[in-house]
């Protein structure tokens, strides 16, 4: 019973967050009264809208490849490999508390709302790997499912907080009325930390007078500002850099023009099934638990990703990354997955420093040294987590991005080496 129980979860997370997140939308939106017609509509403009960042992202992806080639080409003489943040998600749901944890989660969510404790109903499901990889890094190190469960549903309250008090500005700058972000490594170490930076640059004298900003570049410059010029740049920039054929630049150059025009749209569509939801989850909240509430609807950082700044910086902290991980001491392996996952880096970067090309770039870069420098100094433990989830790479080690800037791994992390695990 329980091992079919567990096999039909597996498959329905196997089907990836473009499936699931319809099919939540949908069955929030009847949970909320709404009609079935309408809460069907949002759940397909969601699915689609977010099948149409996926498409995006992906194009952005294959846009930058040749300089991801290019640079992976200095990728030798490493004993640890770097895998993917998909392959570790999917790692992650694999470990025998995830069919339990997962409904916790929602039935936790749900109380806390209904407590008053929290205002974010958090639906993004596939991005649960936020808690679950800490929690299976627990339970792999520890030796205990009930640690690992425990910290799995912890780490998902400390999530709903930090999406509320990120929420207000989140909606504000990016336009995402209604929403807020409930990626647990960007809202809980890297807002903070890029608040942190940008509070010191405050205070030194010069720096603080630097306001580079694309929205002022556009206004000023007329159409050199415009998001597919900036593509067209950006793209010409990257393909310079790591020097590509013409022919190769000039692709380059109108893939980076088609994803900052395409994102937005995409973005767009997500929300347009997303609205009436938040629509429906507020006056459900205030008929039946507070008549004062204001509910943010909890989703991926993707969301953010249609900012023309995110997008250019992105492009620009490739080949910085690339020379960070040279600066870091006994670097044991060569960021190549990483490099793909730089753009999902730059919303909380762009939002702390409200668009200013120069503040951004330096808290990306902070944040990506150290995401490097933690990635590579627990490698040996992220093995012993994706070896016991499945994943084996010959003898070899292997790490992700997550154990270098998720702060539950990292807490995880350190109290193992304190304890001499």
């Amino acid at each position: 019973m329980l091992e079919t129980a567990v096999s039909l979860f597996q498959g329905f997370i196997d089907l990836g967050a473009a499936v699931m997140l319809p099919v939540v939308i949908a069955i929030l939106g009847l949970f909320f009264r709404m009609k079935p017609s309408q809460a069907i509509r949002s759940g397909l403009l969601v699915g689609i809208g977010f099948q149409g960042v996926v498409m995006t992202v992906n194009l952005l992806i294959s846009t930058i490849q040749p300089a991801l080639d290019y640079y992976s080409a200095l990728g030798t003489g490493y004993n640890t490999v770097e895998i993917g943040f998909a392959a570790l998600g999917g790692a992650s749901w694999t470990t025998p508390f995830a069919v339990f944890v997962i409904p916790a989660i929602v039935i936790l969510n749900v109380i806390l709302l209904k407590l008053k404790v929290t205002k974010v109903l958090n639906v993004d499901i596939w991005n649960f790997m936020h808690f679950l990889v800490p929690g299976a890094l627990a339970y792999v190190l520890f030796g205990n499912a009930i640690v690992g469960f425990l910290v799995t549903l912890g780490l998902s309250v400390v999530t709903l907080f930090a999406a509320q008090k990120v929420a207000p500005k989140w909606a504000e700058f990016f336009g995402l009325d209604g929403t807020t972000c409930t990626c647990l490594g960007y809202i809980v170490y890297e807002y903070p930390l890029s608040t942190a930076i940008n509070w010191v640059i405050d205070r030194i004298p010069g720096l603080n007078k630097i306001d580079f900003d694309l929205d002022s570049l556009s206004q000023k410059i007329g159409i050199l500002g415009d998001p597919a010029i900036i593509g067209i740049i950006v793209g010409a920039f990257l393909g310079i850099m790591t020097q590509q054929a013409p022919a190769q630049i000039i692709t380059m150059c109108m893939g980076m023009a088609a994803v900052m025009v395409l994102l937005p749209r995409m973005v767009s569509i997500m929300m347009e099934g997303l609205t009436p939801i938040g629509t429906g989850a507020n006056e459900f909240v205030k008929a039946h638990i507070d008549p004062d509430a204001n509910i943010w609807v909890g989703m991926d950082i993707a969301l953010a990703l249609g900012d023309p700044t995110c997008i250019t910086c992105t492009a620009i902290m490739i080949p910085v990354t690339v020379g960070l991980s040279f600066l870091v001491p006994d670097m044991s392996f060569f960021p190549a997955a990483i490099l793909a996952e730089v753009c999902y880096v730059a919303p909380m970067a762009v939002l702390t420093s409200k668009g200013n090309v120069f503040r951004t770039l330096i808290c990306m870069t902070v944040f990506m040294y150290l995401m490097l420098f933690f990635a590579s100094m627990f490698a040996p433990y992220a093995t012993a987590m994706l070896n016991a989830c499945g994943i084996d790479v010959g003898g070899s080690m292997v790490t992700a991005s997550h154990f270098g800037y998720n702060p539950g791994c990292l807490i995880v992390e350190f109290i193992a080496t304190l304890l001499g695990i």
